[in-house]
C-alpha cells in the first residue's frame, strides 16, 4: 500500500517532467506564416537537435508544406548563370526588339508595259529605216560629212526624222518622270497625268524653238545658218532620246543603288551631249557671223539655261505644293 501510494506517484511525475520539453520543443516546431515558405537547409535548430525523439521529425516535415517550396529547374539555372557571366549576353542593356514593319507592295505594272511600249517603238522605227539610222549615227560622228553629203540624205526623208523627233520627246519626257520618281517627288496617283504631260512640255518647247529659229532666219536673211543650227540640235536630240532608252529601263525597275549609279552616269551623258552640241554650233556660227564669246554665252544663259530652270522650278512647286 505505502509502495502504490508513494512510489508510483513519484515515477509519474518524474515521467511528465522528462516529456515537457519535448513537447515544449515540438510546439517551437511549428513555422510563423511568413515563414512557412523556407527552404528545408533553412529549419530552426530546435528541429535538428530533437531530431533523435519521435515528436520532432513529424513536427517539422507538418509543418513546411511540400507546395511551398519553389522547383527551379536546371535549365533555368544555367540560363540565368550564363546571363550574368557570358560577355555576349551580360552587355547592360535592356532587350531589344527587331520588328519590321509590314511592307506595302506597290503595284507597278503598267511601267513595265509603258517601257516596253518604248522599246518597241525604237525597234519598229529602226527597224523600218535602218538606212536612215546608220546615216544618222555617220553624221553625228562625223561634223564635216553632216554638213555637206548627209545633211540633204537625211533631210530627205521627213517621216523618220519626224518619228525620232515624236520618239526624243516621248523618252526625254519619260526619263523625266523617273528622275522626279527617284527623288521621291512623284506618286502614283498623279503618274497618268504627269508622264503625258511631260512628253507633251517637251515637244512644246521644241516645237517654239523650231518655230523662233525658222522665223529668226527668215526676219535676218541667214536661212542657211539657221538650217544648218537646227539640223545639228535635232541631230544630237534624236542621238540623246535613243541613248536613254536603257537608263529607262535601269530606273524604273534596278535596285535603288543602282539606280542612283544610273541616274548619275545618264546626267553625265546628257551634260556631254548638251556641251558637244554647243561646240558644233559655235564652230558653224562662227563661219558665217563674227561675234565675241561674250555674246555667245549670254545667249546660251538666256535662250537655253534660263528657261529649263524656270521650267524645273515650277514642275517642282506644281509637284511638291508649296506657293
Amino acid at each position: 500500500m505505502l509502495l502504490l501510494t508513494y512510489v508510483l506517484p513519484s515515477l509519474a511525475q518524474s515521467d511528465s517532467v522528462r516529456r515537457a520539453p519535448v513537447q515544449q520543443s515540438s510546439r517551437a516546431v511549428q513555422p510563423r506564416p511568413a515563414q512557412a515558405a523556407r527552404p528545408a537547409a533553412q529549419v530552426p535548430a530546435t528541429v535538428t537537435a530533437h531530431k533523435g525523439t519521435t515528436d520532432s521529425p513529424v513536427a517539422a516535415r507538418d509543418s513546411v508544406p511540400a507546395a511551398a517550396i519553389p522547383k527551379v529547374h536546371a535549365y533555368d539555372t544555367i540560363l540565368q548563370r550564363l546571363a550574368r557571366v557570358h560577355p555576349y549576353m551580360n552587355t547592360g542593356k535592356a532587350a531589344e526588339f527587331d520588328i519590321n514593319h509590314f511592307r506595302q507592295a506597290e503595284d507597278r505594272d503598267w511601267l513595265v508595259y509603258l517601257v516596253a511600249g518604248v522599246l518597241l517603238l525604237l525597234g519598229i522605227i529602226r527597224t523600218a529605216y535602218l538606212k536612215y539610222f546608220s546615216d544618222m549615227f555617220r553624221a553625228f560622228f562625223n561634223p564635216t560629212l553632216s554638213q555637206r553629203q548627209l545633211k540633204d540624205q537625211l533631210s530627205q526623208s521627213p517621216f523618220p526624222n519626224f518619228l525620232l523627233n515624236f520618239f526624243f520627246a516621248i523618252s526625254l519626257g519619260l526619263y523625266l518622270y523617273l528622275l522626279m520618281f527617284r527623288l521621291d517627288y512623284t506618286t502614283d496617283a498623279n503618274a497618268w497625268i504627269l508622264i503625258p504631260g511631260l512628253m507633251l512640255l517637251v515637244g512644246i518647247i521644241y516645237l517654239l524653238k523650231f518655230v523662233v529659229l525658222r522665223f529668226c532666219g527668215w526676219l535676218f536673211g541667214n536661212e542657211e545658218l539657221i538650217d544648218a543650227y537646227v539640223f545639228i540640235l535635232y541631230l544630237i536630240n534624236k542621238v540623246l532620246g535613243i541613248l536613254l532608252v536603257p537608263f529607262l529601263v535601269l530606273l524604273a525597275f534596278c535596285k535603288p543603288g543602282i539606280a542612283q549609279t544610273a541616274l548619275y552616269i545618264s546626267i553625265f551623258f546628257i551634260v556631254l551631249l548638251v556641251v558637244y552640241r554647243y561646240v558644233r554650233s559655235y564652230s558653224l556660227v562662227r563661219q558665217y557671223l563674227s561675234f565675241s564669246k561674250l555674246h555667245f554665252f549670254l545667249y546660251l544663259c538666256t535662250f537655253e539655261v534660263v528657261p529649263v530652270l524656270l521650267i524645273t522650278k515650277v514642275l517642282l512647286l506644281w509637284l511638291t505644293g508649296n506657293p
